[in-house]
């Protein structure tokens, strides 16, 4: 695996990690005020990217060209805004950064469906070999 792939793969992974201790350190303080903001942490950051990294890794061409770079980029800084931003939204300190995350994380997901329907309209979209 390498290239957008990869770097949607390592999102997922490093979006686990952080959700996994996360959620330990939720239970052993028997604190689970912020399950919504991990939540979204594990189901856009784990979930999500994972099946971004591997779509691209099984469909090469659909990795190809800008779009795909600027897919990751926008998840990865709708994620970076989003879990915080629903943190800070919880705590009352304002929800801008939740919105501003969650607007990136839509764009995100409209640039997956064009890169998705790109691809197929080029009759790309087979697996890898």
């Amino acid at each position: 695996m390498r290239g957008v792939s990869l770097g949607f793969l390592v999102l997922a992974i490093l979006s686990a990690v952080c959700g996994m201790i996360w959620g330990i350190v939720m239970a052993a303080t028997a604190d689970h005020s912020l399950a919504p903001a991990h939540a979204h942490l594990n189901l856009l950051g784990w979930v999500t990217m994972a099946i971004f990294a591997f779509y691209y890794h099984l469909v090469p061409s659909a990795a190809e060209g800008m779009l795909p770079r600027i897919h990751l980029g926008l998840a990865a800084t709708g994620l970076i805004g989003i879990v915080p931003g629903i943190v800070m939204a919880q705590q009352g300190q304002g929800d801008g950064l939740a919105k501003i995350g969650s607007i990136l994380t839509l764009l995100s997901m409209v640039v997956f469906l064009v890169a998705v329907l790109r691809d197929m309209r080029q009759g790309h979209s087979q697996p890898a070999e």
